[in-house]
């Protein structure tokens, strides 16, 4: 079965997409590129678009592209509780006709909660997936504790495994995908390179290829996500290149 790949639309960078005219315009160019589906942005959304998602989901469709839903919340707020908003991003995940809704771990501490997850779970029909993102939340040792939790109480709750926000927090990649690996259903995939005090987003190196040992240590059936900057003057070449080298290896 051939490797589906998605491309993030902030991977354009929000000014050329802006300037394209959102997030509508780029979905040609992933469709040429040969891309199996594309990852909206919410916080690239201004609020015609954001009022507009039926319209988006006809035009995904029309591409033949699968969609997955990216919304810049935390799943638990600072005090622990589960974040009121995620029934209304579920919601517009499927009014995308996403295959999942994508947030944070933010701040999780005890399992109670989970079941009213489920529940929201059941009433929206949407799946939903965690990211670990650049903040204390998202470093390994509460990522293992919501994925253990989960797996305790039998939530359909997977996680995304972003290769380079590991970085960020101090964590190891390797480390994190050989304990993690059996929850991941789905890959944003970029490498890092230190900037000033921290570290940039790039394009994963064909010659390097530490990247790939930490793919290789993640489930080969999930879909892999392009997350890292896509520039050049023929978007569409670029895309393809990079959609490529990924559903290879």
């Amino acid at each position: 079965m051939k490797r589906q790949i998605i491309v993030v639309t902030a991977a354009y960078g929000h000014d050329q997409v802006r300037a394209a005219g959102g997030q509508a315009a780029m979905l040609p160019i992933i469709a040429k590129a040969g891309a199996d589906g594309v990852e909206i942005r919410r916080e690239m959304f201004n609020d015609a678009e954001l009022n507009a998602l039926p319209e988006l989901a006809r035009a995904i469709e029309a591409q033949k592209l699968l969609a997955c839903y990216s919304a810049p919340e935390p799943l638990f707020l600072a005090d622990g509780t589960l974040n009121p908003h995620l029934p209304a991003l579920l919601e517009e995940a499927r009014t995308l006709n996403a295959l999942w809704l994508k947030v944070s771990l933010g701040h999780f501490e005890r399992k109670a909660p989970l079941e009213t997850l489920r529940t929201w779970l059941e009433v929206s029909g949407m799946a939903l997936v965690v990211e670990n993102d650049q903040t204390e939340c998202g470093q390994l040792p509460p990522m293992q504790r919501f994925k253990a939790a989960c797996r305790v109480l039998n939530l359909p709750v997977r996680l995304t495994f972003d290769m380079g926000n590991w970085l960020w927090v101090g964590n190891c990649p390797q480390e994190a995908a050989q304990q993690l690996a059996p929850s991941v259903c789905y890959i944003h995939v970029k490498a890092a390179t230190p900037h000033h005090d921290s570290f940039r987003a790039v394009p994963p190196d064909p010659i390097n290829t530490d990247w790939l040992d930490v793919l290789r240590a993640l489930p080969a059936d999930a879909p892999r996500g392009i997350e890292f900057p896509l520039e050049g003057n023929d978007l569409t070449a670029v895309t393809r290149r990079y959609v490529e080298l990924l559903r290879e290896d």
